[in-house]
């Protein structure tokens, strides 16, 4: 009996040192659980960390991008105005063209008409009214050339149905086919673009 106490006492310290080293183990273990579990807490925290700042990022340049486009649509809404402005001034300096076009030719014709005038209220004898109303003709010859006016050449000329208009066709032994003969009314340029037509007698064979 005394002997098996022995035995007994002496199996007791090897239970505890078993029980000890399980309970190290698993306070090891804890350890590292606890450990991993810090870690990947860690590492949590640290992916919301990043996505935050990539939200805030984007945040910015969202708000970056509003303002471009607030900008943009400023600058749209100035072009449009700008353009408005423009076609209203474009409209008025149209309209006054058209309503001012003739302004210099009538200013012209005004002299050419007092000049007339005077001729007619100081003719005291044929000569000198035939002497002012070749005046005026010339002065107003004069003033139609300016403005651009020019006659259209007839005679010798060849017919040219752009330019001339035939109201008579005959044959003719001095004239070849298609020479005009005679002019029987003017006909006028104004800057190259025909306003009146010449009439003409043509050679018909």
């Amino acid at each position: 009996m005394a002997n098996d106490d022995k035995i007994k006492n002496k199996k007791e310290p090897d239970g505890k040192k078993s029980d000890s080293k399980i309970h190290d183990k698993n306070t090891k273990e804890s350890k590292v659980e606890l450990k991993e579990s810090q870690e990947e807490s860690a590492n949590i925290k640290k992916s919301l960390e990043k996505k935050d700042e990539e939200l805030a990022n984007m945040k910015k340049n969202l708000e970056k991008k509003d303002e471009e486009l607030a900008e943009y649509v400023s600058h749209l809404q100035r072009l449009q105005a700008d353009f408005e402005n423009f076609k209203k001034q474009n409209e008025k300096q149209k309209q006054d063209i058209i309503r001012f076009a003739n302004e210099n030719l009538i200013i012209n014709i005004l002299d050419i008409y007092e000049d007339l005038e005077r001729a007619l209220e100081n003719s005291k004898d044929e000569k000198s009214l035939i002497d002012g109303v070749e005046l005026i003709y010339s002065k107003m010859k004069s003033t139609l050339e300016k403005e651009g006016l020019c006659e259209i050449p007839t005679k010798g000329e060849k017919f040219d149905p752009f330019k001339h208009e035939a109201l008579m066709a005959e044959a003719s032994e001095d004239h070849e086919n298609g020479e005009i003969i005679d002019e029987l009314m003017k006909g006028y340029t104004l800057k190259d673009k025909v306003i009146k037509y010449s009439k003409v007698r043509v050679c018909k064979k």
